[in-house]
């Protein structure tokens, strides 16, 4: 699935009827009314694409989906990106008893995998509520990274990130935040706890999954974690640039 900026518009008139307008004359009239279409051309293909893989059935979010697909066709304008058309997205708006991990391949409009996530220890216990950017701090970043290459460590295969919002999480390779499998990450652990097992501030994800999901989205795509924190939406400048 592939999607165009459109130069037309449907509006709906007060007595009910629709209407096309040609928008394309915008282009050359004024940057302004360009970029506003682009914009509004933008968003309506991110509600297409999610309503078509009906992720709010499997429970993502809107604004996690918004924030994630805004923020998604920044970085590719700003050549942050080099392997397009695969976005994921972590809600930890969502318990970590639930599959909230999403793996959206974007060209062919199709939900690859929803699985675990945990979130940081000083985040929050179900719920992740605290976040930092600190070293040391043990808690998760919000915001947009950018998956780099992988390597074998003491979780086994695990994946590099890059941190590109300013003082959000562009300590992440300080703080060592990389995407790692785990064993207290998974519907079994869940037989022994009330909550999903938390890591030192890493998006760790279930063990046996570890090698598809790395594999899937490495090397240069982007990978956003959500939160309706209202501190990460003032201060981001991928979502308010």
């Amino acid at each position: 699935m592939s999607f165009l900026l459109l130069p037309y518009k449907q509006i709906h008139s007060t007595n009910g009827e629709n209407s096309t307008v040609d928008l394309s004359f915008t282009k050359n009239f004024s940057p302004v009314l360009a970029e506003s279409t682009e914009a509004i051309n933008i968003a309506e293909e991110g509600t297409a694409l999610y309503d078509s893989l009906r992720l709010k059935k499997v429970g993502l979010t809107k604004e996690a989906f918004d924030f994630a697909w805004k923020g998604y066709n920044t970085l590719i304008q700003k050549n942050y990106i080099s392997r397009k058309g695969i976005l994921t997205i972590c809600d930890f708006s969502q318990s970590s008893r639930r599959k909230r991990m999403y793996l959206v391949d974007i060209e062919n409009c199709k939900l690859l995998l929803q699985t675990y996530v945990a979130h940081g220890r000083n985040s929050g216990k179900e719920y992740a509520k605290n976040f930092s950017n600190k070293p040391e701090s043990l808690q998760s970043s919000l915001g947009f990274f950018v998956t780099r290459s992988t390597y074998y460590g003491g979780h086994g295969l695990a994946l590099t990130i890059d941190g590109v919002e300013s003082g959000i999480n562009d300590k992440a390779e300080r703080r060592k935040i990389v995407i790692h499998g785990s064993q207290y990450v998974g519907a079994n652990y869940l037989r022994f706890s009330r909550f999903m097992g938390r890591s030192f501030g890493c998006p760790a994800v279930p063990a046996r999954q570890t090698k598809t999901i790395i594999n899937t989205i490495k090397n240069g795509t982007c990978f956003f974690i959500y939160h309706p924190s209202k501190k990460y939406k003032e201060t981001s400048t991928i979502l308010n640039g």
